[in-house]
């Protein structure tokens, strides 16, 4: 597949998820260095990071995919072309095992946190915890699950069909509808596709409103997520802005005049969440950012 065409395939959500994301980007990078004829390394190495910026571009908001690049190209040798191109290899599988790894790490982690006869919240698409459910489930749990459709492009079906076509109960909401649905619901489990420096989770626009009805409501609000998805660059001061979208995904034929805000992300704000269950347990935002750079300093190097 071309680079092109595979950031073209982020880019139109076709490929959805972060650690999707993050995985079919490596899995790109990977081809583009099979498949070189480059005879010098740093020929093999422009080549390289050439894809990386490509594909980086087709979605700002995915810290996951960016760390995994940083992870790959950290620690490349470059001393000839047949060692770049080993290196390469091996960082990009070592890569790719972190986030199978991570993932089965967190659905353990998150799947303790589910109680028989309980009733789980979840917004937009997340295979983490996807994961945490069907880990749940597999560990003899019986539960059900109160899902939003996640406007304008139903991401939420996505969530939906996946939970009906691994037996476990799902009932579908209108997004306005979600206060409803938290209100009788246990515990509230998000996705993230971003973690700020202050702890702040970006993910799907909505997420901080269906909070702050969760904290009305008393409900535990989770985002469940590999730490990788922490945006190194926020540290620094760079806040990137969020994703907005074009119009035409909420009223393709909307009368001339009307303005249309199609953000596709927000952040939370950390007093609303109860918790970050990640591969390196549950913790508090706060605390989150620490373990993250005391456990991953490599992260946080420039390449």
């Amino acid at each position: 597949m071309q680079v092109e065409e595979a950031a073209a395939q982020i880019k139109e959500l076709k490929v959805q998820g972060a650690e999707n994301i993050a995985r079919f980007a490596l899995k790109t990078l990977r081809e583009v260095v099979g498949s070189s004829e480059a005879n010098t390394p740093a020929a093999l190495y422009e080549e390289m990071s050439n894809a990386a910026r490509i594909l980086s571009r087709a979605r700002p908001t995915e810290p996951c995919m960016f760390n995994s690049f940083r992870y790959v190209f950290l620690g490349l040798k470059r001393g000839s072309t047949v060692e770049l191109y080993k290196s390469a290899l091996e960082r990009i599988d070592a890569a790719l095992k972190h986030l199978d790894d991570a993932q089965e790490t967190i659905a353990e982690i998150g799947a303790k946190k589910i109680r028989n006869g309980s009733i789980v919240f979840t917004h937009c698409h997340s295979s983490t915890v996807i994961k945490i459910l069907e880990t749940a489930k597999r560990n003899g749990k019986k539960f059900e699950v109160y899902n939003t459709e996640t406007r304008p492009l139903f991401q939420g079906r996505k969530t939906a069909e996946e939970l009906n076509s691994l037996g476990i109960p799902v009932t579908h909401f209108v997004d306005a509808a979600a206060r409803y649905a938290i209100k009788k619901c246990d515990i509230a489990l998000i996705g993230a596709d971003a973690i700020t420096s202050e702890g702040k989770v970006v993910n799907k626009i909505g997420s901080e409103l269906f909070a702050e009805i969760a904290r009305k409501f008393e409900v535990p609000f989770y985002s469940c997520t590999d730490s990788w998805k922490f945006d190194v660059e926020s540290i620094f001061g760079y806040e990137k802005n969020l994703e907005m979208r074009s119009p035409v995904e909420i009223w393709a034929d909307a009368p001339k005049g009307i303005k249309i805000n199609n953000y596709a992300f927000e952040k939370v704000d950390t007093e609303l969440i109860t918790g970050i269950i990640s591969e390196l347990g549950i913790y508090h935002p706060d605390v989150f950012v620490h373990e993250i750079k005391s456990t991953y300093p490599e992260l946080f190097k420039k390449y």
